[in-house]
C-alpha cells in the first residue's frame, strides 16, 4: 500500500513538473474509472503489450485540444495504429528514443478515448479529458463579467469600462480568446539600449474616458523588429547559450490567450528552421523561466502581462523559454487556484509546442512571490524551484496583517484612544512608540503603509478610500470620491448603500474567487477567511510594560472589526468556517509540507519603515510593507510540517541595500545557484523522496547568509546568523498578531478560544473595573495559540473545484487500460 501511494505521489508531481524524463516514464494516463479498466502504468509491462501515456500533463487535466503522447512496448511497435474515438491519428507519431511520440490534436471538450494497437500485441486505451483553451480545468466556474482587451483601446461606454489594447490584431471571442500571433525581434549590439517593450502597452488607468494615443517604442530599444526575408541587420547581436551554442540573437515572441489571460512566450528562434515538440531547435536549453507580476488585485479587465519580456534578456540569451501571463500577475488576479491552473496550462502549452521541459523556475517579488510560493503549495511540482524577493508566504495570512494594521490605525485615531493618551500626557513620540510596540514593527509607519496600499482592497462594493497622509500623527483622512476594486464604472458595481445593486458585481478578492470559496449562507457576499475574534491586541506590549493596563483595555474595547462590506463595526470580524477549511485543504494557505518539495531561494531585502530616520544607510526607497519576518514565517512552516522537519530546501539571503530588489550580483548569483540546484535535482534518478532529493541537490555555498547594513559594497557574506540578527536592519520584527501571542508562522487565520484568565498577564494588575471591561470585550474567550486554528488541517492539494466551491481531491493519477 505504501509503495502504491509513493508511486501515485511521484506520478502526480511529474504531471505538474513535466520533464524530459517523462519520455521514459509510465506515470501518464487517462482516468481508469472512466474507461472501465485498471491497466498498467507502473513496473514492467507484460511482454507483447502496449503502454500509452500522456507526456505534457495528466490525461484528466489536458487543455486546448491537444496533448503530447507516447506509445511504447517491450516487444517493438510493428503495425502501430492510434485513433481518437475512431479517428486515425497514427501519422502524428514518430520514433523518439525507442518510443512513438506524437502530438494528438483535435480533441473535443470533455472525454476523448485514445486507442493504440500494434501487430500481435495487446493494445492500450486511455481516456483524455480535455478542457477548452479558455479554461477552466480545475478552478471551477469563471467569474463574470470579465471584459476582453481589444485590438485597439476603447473608452468607457455606459457600464462597460475602458478596454485596453491586447497587443493582438484579432477580435476576441466571448471567452476573450484570440488567435495567437508570432513576431520576430533581434537584439541590437547598441550600448545603453532600453529594455522596454518593442510594442508598448496602452494605459490601464481605472478612469480612462478617452482613448489614449498609440505608444511608440523607444528608438533605443534593445530589441528591434526582425524581417527574416531582409538582409541581416548590421547591429544584430550574437549570444551563447548555457549549452555553449553561439547563435544570432533572434527571438520569437508568441502572444496569445490562455485561461482568459494574455500571455507572452519568448525564445531564441531560427526562422529558417522548423520547431516541433519532438524536434525542438537546439538553442533551447529545455528550461522555462516564469515571471510573476507583483501587487494584488482583482479587476475585471483583461490586460497584457506586467513583465516587459526584454528585461529577461539574460535568461532568453542563455536559451530559456521565458513565459508570463496576465493571470499570473497578482495585481490582475488574486484567485490563487486560478493562478496555479494558468501556470499548469501554460506549461502544457510549452510542452505540446516547444518540447520536453527539463525544469521550470519561477521568480516574483511581493505579490509575485505569493504566486511563486503558493503555486508550489497548491500544485507541488508545478515549479521545480522559485527565487523570490520581497517575499510573502501567501495572500490569506498576509491579509491578517493588512486587516490588523488597518483596524489599529483606525483605532488609534478614535476619541477613546486619543483621550486615553491625552490623559497620560504623552508626547507624540511616546504615543508612536506605543503604536510600534502594539504593531510589532520598527515604528508606527508600516501599518500606515498597509492601510494606504491595501486596506481597502477587500471592499466588495463602492467605497471612499481612507488612508494616512501624516506618518507622525497617523491621522486618517477620507477621499471625497467613490471608487471600486473592479476597474469598472461605479454605476456597474455593487453599492452597499443601494439595495437595488445587491446582485451587481462585487470587487474583493473573495468574490473574484467565488468558485473557490462559495457564497456565505444567506448573503450575496462570498465566504472569507478574515477573523479577529479573541485576539488580544498589544498583549506582549502590555506584559513587557510598554503600555498600561488601561491602554490595553481601551484598545481592545475600541478596535472592533469589519462587516461583510469591510466597513468598520464595533463587533469583531468573523470568518466563515467553510472558507477556513478550504484555505488550508487547497494549499492557498501555504503548506510547509507541500512547498518542502520545491527548491527556494529567498532574497530578503529590508522594507520595515517609511521614516528616513529608521532606514538603513544606502537605502533607496521604501514601501514599508515587505517585512523581514515573513521569510521566517515560511521557515517556521517548513520546520513544523515538512517530512524532514527542516528548512533544507530554503536558502535565505538577507541584505538591506540598495532597496527591495537585490544587488545585481546577488540576483545573478541566485539565478546561477538555482540553475545548478535544479540541474542536479533533475539528474537524481534515485528512489528518494522529492523532499530529500531537493535537499541533496542543494549546491555547496548556498546556505543562509547576510550582507550587513554597514557593508557599503554588499559583498562580504556573513554566515553567523546571530551576527545577522543583531543588525537592526536585518533582524525580523513582529506582526500585530504575533504581539497578540500568535505564532510567527502566522498560519492561524482564526484562533480557537479559551477563557479569559489573569495568568495571561503575570506582571499586570487590573482594577476590578478594567477586568470587568475585559470580560465584556472577550465574552466568548481569548485566543488559545497553543492549539491549531479553526479549520486548520493538512493540505491535500491540488483540489478540483469543477463540482463547486470547497473543492475535492483529485483522483489517483489515472493510467491506461489494456484492450484486445
Amino acid at each position: 500500500m505504501m509503495k502504491t501511494m509513493q508511486r501515485t505521489l511521484r506520478c502526480l508531481g511529474a504531471a505538474f513538473g513535466i520533464t524530459a524524463a517523462l519520455l521514459a516514464s509510465a506515470c501518464g494516463g487517462g482516468g481508469s474509472s472512466s474507461n472501465g479498466g485498471g491497466g498498467g502504468g507502473g513496473g514492467t509491462p507484460p511482454l507483447g503489450s502496449l503502454q500509452l501515456v500522456t507526456l505534457s500533463n495528466r490525461a484528466d487535466l489536458v487543455s486546448d485540444g491537444d496533448v503530447l503522447m507516447a506509445v511504447s512496448s517491450t516487444a517493438g511497435l510493428t503495425g502501430l495504429a492510434v485513433d481518437v474515438d475512431g479517428r486515425d491519428v497514427t501519422s502524428a507519431f514518430q520514433l523518439v528514443d525507442g518510443k512513438m511520440v506524437g502530438l494528438v490534436s483535435g480533441l473535443a471538450v470533455g472525454p476523448n478515448i485514445v486507442t493504440a494497437r500494434a501487430t500481435s500485441m495487446t493494445g492500450a486505451r486511455l481516456t483524455i479529458t480535455n478542457s477548452p483553451r479558455s479554461g477552466s480545468v480545475l478552478s471551477g466556474a469563471q467569474t463574470t463579467p470579465y471584459y476582453c482587451a481589444m485590438p485597439t483601446p476603447r473608452a468607457v461606454s455606459g457600464t462597460t469600462p475602458a478596454l485596453v489594447a491586447s497587443g493582438l490584431s484579432g477580435m476576441p471571442d466571448s471567452s476573450c480568446t484570440v488567435p495567437s500571433e508570432f513576431k520576430y525581434y533581434y537584439r541590437t549590439t547598441s550600448a545603453g539600449c532600453s529594455q522596454g517593450l518593442p510594442d508598448p502597452v496602452w494605459s490601464v488607468s481605472t478612469n480612462d474616458t478617452t482613448v489614449p494615443s498609440q505608444p511608440v517604442a523607444s528608438p533605443s530599444a534593445c530589441f528591434k523588429p526582425y524581417n527574416p526575408a531582409a538582409t541581416r541587420p548590421a547591429d544584430m547581436a550574437r549570444t551563447t547559450t548555457d549549452a555553449g551554442r553561439t547563435v544570432d540573437y533572434i527571438v520569437r515572441v508568441e502572444r496569445g490567450v490562455i485561461n482568459r489571460g494574455i500571455y507572452d512566450m519568448v525564445a531564441l528562434f531560427d526562422p529558417s528552421t522548423a520547431w516541433t515538440p519532438t524536434a525542438p531547435q537546439p538553442q533551447w536549453n529545455g528550461k522555462v523561466y516564469f515571471s510573476f507580476g507583483a501587487s494584488t488585485g482583482q479587476p475585471r479587465r483583461q490586460v497584457r502581462p506586467a513583465t516587459a519580456w526584454p528585461t529577461l534578456d539574460m535568461q532568453i540569451g542563455l536559451g530559456f523559454v521565458v513565459a508570463m501571463n496576465s493571470l499570473t500577475d497578482s495585481s490582475r488576479n488574486s484567485n490563487r487556484v486560478l493562478m496555479a491552473e494558468t501556470v499548469m496550462m501554460m506549461k502544457e502549452h510549452i510542452h505540446d509546442t516547444y518540447g520536453p521541459i527539463k525544469y521550470a523556475m519561477g521568480y516574483g517579488c511581493s505579490g509575485g512571490s505569493i504566486n511563486s510560493i503558493t503555486s508550489a503549495s497548491i500544485m507541488p511540482g508545478l515549479l521545480d524551484g522559485v527565487a523570490t524577493a520581497c517575499t510573502y508566504p501567501d495572500s490569506e495570512s498576509t491579509a491578517l496583517e493588512v486587516l490588523d494594521c488597518t483596524m489599529l490605525v483606525e483605532a488609534y485615531d478614535k476619541p477613546a484612544m486619543r483621550n486615553t493618551w491625552s490623559g497620560l500626557t504623552l508626547t507624540q513620540s511616546q504615543i508612536n512608540a506605543r503604536k510600534a510596540a502594539i504593531n510589532g514593527h520598527v515604528d508606527q509607519t508600516a501599518c500606515h503603509a498597509w492601510m494606504n496600499a491595501f486596506g481597502s482592497n477587500g471592499k466588495p462594493g463602492l467605497f471612499y478610500q481612507r488612508g494616512v497622509l501624516d506618518n507622525v500623527t497617523g491621522a486618517v483622512l477620507q477621499s471625497p470620491s467613490l471608487t471600486n476594486n473592479c476597474e469598472l464604472p461605479n454605476s456597474a458595481v455593487y453599492n452597499p448603500a443601494n439595495p437595488a445593486t445587491v446582485n451587481f458585481p462585487r470587487c474583493n478578492s473573495a468574490s473574484w474567487a467565488e468558485s473557490i470559496w462559495g457564497k456565505a449562507s444567506g448573503s450575496a457576499n462570498v465566504r472569507n477567511t478574515l477573523d479577529n475574534v479573541g485576539v488580544q491586541y498589544g498583549l506582549k506590549a502590555l506584559n513587557d510594560g510598554l503600555i498600561t493596563a488601561e491602554e490595553f483595555v481601551v484598545l481592545n474595547e475600541t478596535i472592533g472589526g469589519f462587516d461583510e462590506n469591510l466597513e468598520p463595526t464595533s463587533a469583531r470580524t468573523v470568518a466563515d468556517t467553510e472558507a477556513l477549511q478550504t484555505a488550508y485543504r487547497s494549499g492557498v494557505v501555504t503548506s510547509g509540507k507541500q512547498i518542502s518539495q520545491t527548491a527556494m531561494i529567498d532574497l530578503r531585502g529590508w522594507d520595515d519603515s517609511m521614516l528616513s530616520a529608521n532606514t538603513p544607510p544606502g537605502y533607496a526607497g521604501s514601501g514599508g510593507i515587505h517585512h523581514t519576518w515573513f521569510s521566517f514565517a515560511i521557515r517556521d512552516r517548513l520546520i513544523a510540517d515538512s517530512t524532514p522537519h527542516d528548512a533544507g530546501n530554503q536558502a535565505l539571503w538577507r541584505y538591506s541595500r540598495p532597496g527591495l530588489g537585490p544587488p545585481g550580483a546577488l540576483y545573478l548569483s541566485s539565478f546561477s545557484t538555482m540553475d545548478a540546484w535544479l540541474t542536479t535535482l533533475k539528474a537524481d534518478t534515485s528512489n528518494a523522496s522529492l523532499e530529500q532529493k531537493v535537499r541533496t541537490a542543494r549546491p555547496a555555498g548556498s546556505g543562509d547568509f547576510c550582507y550587513l547594513s554597514n557593508d557599503a559594497s554588499q559583498t562580504t557574506k556573513i554566515i553567523d546568523m546571530s551576527v545577522c540578527d543583531a543588525d537592526p536592519y536585518l533582524k525580523p520584527s513582529l506582526s500585530p498578531r504575533q504581539v497578540a501571542g500568535g505564532p510567527r508562522a502566522e498560519n492561524i487565520l482564526k484562533c480557537q478560544l479559551k477563557p479569559l484568565t489573569p495568568a495571561d498577564y503575570p506582571l499586570v494588575t487590573f482594577s476590578n473595573g478594567q477586568w470587568s471591561r475585559l470580560q465584556a470585550t472577550f465574552a466568548t474567550g481569548v485566543c488559545d495559540w497553543s492549539r491549531p486554528g479553526v479549520g486548520q488541517q493538512p493540505a491535500i492539494s491540488p483540489l478540483t473545484f469543477k463540482a463547486g466551491p470547497g473543492g475535492a481531491a483529485l483522483p489517483t493519477a489515472p493510467v491506461f487500460s489494456a484492450v484486445p
